[in-house]
């Protein structure tokens, strides 16, 4: 199976598909370094070295594991976390609300806008609050192309992530989208959200009055 999603010019971004949830795990692989940052270790610790041998063809320099970010906290999203992190010794980061509820410790607690830099380039944070409360998505903003937001579950092809019904949570969570990411970044941008197909923000930015009128 082809992992590889885009070969970028800084940098290569792989996906594969893990567990009966469906869940996407990333990774992104600096061409000049080999560095490496893998977001969401979700399941499947062999498939997960697959995806890390895979992109050992994308780099001339020895390719390393030196971060696993994690989206948000809800336990299928973390199921390889502490195995893929105790045999690569790479660090952790994810959204300082949801941070102790990992089964790692963290080492990088995330705030709205802080930034997460490897040798060859740079992720911004974006705080997304209702899905969880210390949701976070992680935007590569490519200098010579497209931005490419990593949504975790807040943002889908055709709605928000699950608030359990809460108003309150779905008004914050729609809020914090429609501000922090179609207010901030370009339709062309593409969203890798943690389960399903990718999208962009220029098809969904039409829906999302709706979305607010539906309530979910």
């Amino acid at each position: 199976m082809d992992t590889l999603l885009y070969d970028l010019p800084a940098l290569t971004i792989r996906q594969i598909s893990v567990s009966e949830m469906d869940n996407n795990v990333y990774l992104l692989t600096a061409k000049a370094s080999g560095e490496q940052v893998l977001i969401d270790a979700a399941d499947d610790l062999p498939a997960i070295q697959q995806l890390l041998q895979d992109a050992s063809a994308d780099t001339a320099a020895p390719p390393r594991l030196v971060l696993i970010a994690t989206t948000h906290q809800h336990w299928d999203h973390v199921r390889a976390l502490k195995e893929l992190a105790d045999v690569t010794g790479a660090a952790t980061a994810a959204g300082s609300d949801d941070a102790d509820a990992l089964p790692v410790r963290v080492d990088r607690r995330l705030g709205h806008g802080d930034t997460l830099a490897v040798a060859g380039f740079e992720l911004t944070a974006i705080h997304l609050r209702g899905h969880t409360p210390g949701s976070v998505a992680y935007v590569y903003e490519d200098p010579r192309g497209l931005t490419h937001i990593f949504s975790g579950d807040s943002l889908f092809p055709g709605g928000v992530g699950n608030t359990q019904k809460d108003p309150e949570r779905f008004n914050q969570l729609l809020d914090d989208v429609t501000e922090r990411l179609f207010g901030t970044y370009p339709d062309a941008a593409v969203v890798h959200p943690g389960h399903g197909r990718g999208t962009t923000l220029g098809a969904e930015r039409p829906h999302l009055e709706e979305w607010r009128a539906r309530g979910w």
